[in-house]
């Protein structure tokens, strides 16, 4: 796993690795154009961890998704701040990663 040290730099080179689609997260999926990916449906394949130096507000983590359909994208979500807002499955699936 390489150690970028920016969400933006993680996110350039991931695109340049084939992660084009850029996913929003819901509360039962993720979705991109009207596409749903359900928690059975991707594989989080990396992820990379931020922390903000003096801010927790700055905390993210950035998720390469795949899918066997051979979609692949990112995820970027800052940690902690939606864990109310989602389905048991969508926590379960983004915290065997935390």
């Amino acid at each position: 796993m390489s150690n970028y040290t920016t969400v933006s730099q993680t996110l350039n080179a991931l695109k340049n690795e084939g992660y084009d689609l850029d996913f929003n997260l819901k509360q039962d999926c993720v979705e991109c154009k009207g596409l749903e990916l359900h928690p059975d449906e991707f594989i989080i394949d990396r992820f990379y961890r931020f922390e903000g130096a003096s801010n927790p507000d700055d905390n993210a983590i950035v998720y390469a998704i795949s899918s066997a359909s051979g979609l692949k994208g990112t995820l970027v979500d800052a940690y902690g701040v939606y864990a109310d807002s989602l389905t048991q499955e969508m926590i379960e699936k983004l915290r065997i990663k935390r």
